[in-house]
Parts: C-alpha cells; structure tokens; sequence
C-alpha cells in the first residue's frame, strides 16, 4: 500500500490529487487546488505565490504522509513568461516534497493523457471523466485537481509497472 501525491502545477492554481495504492487497486483520498492569488487591490509577488504553493504542499504532505510525490513537467508554452512562472511553481512544489524526502517522478502532460485517457492528445473534459471512473468518483472534479489526480494515476501505473519488471535482466533470456 502506498499514498501518492499528484500535482498540476500552476502560478496561479496549483491543483493537488492524493490516491492509495493497494496492489492494482487506487481509491480517491483527497483533491482539490491551491489559489495563489491576492486581491484586485493588494495583488501577489511572484516570491509570496511561491511561498504560498512551497507551504501549501507542505501542509499536504504532513496531513496525508504520502510515501510518493509526482508532477507534471513543464511543456512549452507559446509565452516563454508563462513556461517560467509554471517552471518556478513546480519549484516551489518539489522542493517541499525534497524536504520532505519523498521521492520525485515527473511525467510530460502527453504521458499522463496516455495513462489515463488511453491518448495523448486528451482534452481536459476526457481526463476528467476518466479520472471520475478511474476513482469510481460521484462528481466530476475540478479540471486542475483532475489533472493532479490523472498525474497520480500515471505515477501509481507507471511504478507499478517498473515493480513488475525484474531487476536483474541479465539473468532473463528474451
């Protein structure tokens, strides 16, 4: 058995999956999004959204103890400003599962549609239902929280898989 922490990464929404692994077996722990935005009047630095995501993993990790910790990989944006607000976010975020001495998988949007939609090239609404069925969800989730959620489901797929394959190859004739 084991627990696994999916993360969408976000400047602005961060959204977090948490599933159990029992064997082949996944049940729905927890979802949901980390806002990082200030008001109209008194707006974020990009340093406090950053602090916000980092503590707000942070507080995930202790609440849930999960034994593994997964994210997306940055994609490349049309917008370079983008790509590199995203890419600090997943900082912040792997950093809190780093000091917390959980292991880190990253898995590129195109591997996570493909793990849990069964096609790359997935849209959001896809993964959503998947997810739901996946987790014999009764309401559809949040789109972001879905993608932490599809992230953990390809995390728990993608590492359970690797168990399955012997360690020692050279001892296996093909």
């Amino acid at each position: 058995m084991s627990i696994i922490l999916g993360i969408d990464p976000g400047s602005r929404l961060t959204g977090y999956g948490i599933i159990q692994r029992h064997g082949r077996h996944l049940h729905y722990v927890a979802s949901g999004c980390i806002r990082v935005t200030g008001t109209a009047a008194q707006p974020l630095t990009l340093a406090e959204k950053l602090k916000r995501i980092h503590n707000s993993v942070a507080e995930l990790i202790t609440q849930f103890q999960p034994d593994e910790f997964a994210i997306e990989q940055v994609f490349m944006a049309r917008n370079p400003d983008s790509a590199l607000k995203l890419g600090q976010a997943r900082g912040a975020a792997i950093v809190a599962a780093a000091c917390c001495d959980l292991p880190v998988a990253e898995y590129s949007a195109r591997s996570i549609k493909q793990a849990v939609v069964g096609t790359g090239a997935a849209e959001k609404e896809q993964v959503q239902h998947m997810v739901m069925a996946l987790l014999k969800l009764s309401r559809r989730p949040q789109a972001d929280a879905a993608d932490a959620l599809a992230v953990a489901i390809c995390h728990a797929n993608t590492s359970r898989r690797s168990e399955l394959i012997p360690r020692d190859i050279n001892h296996h004739r093909f």
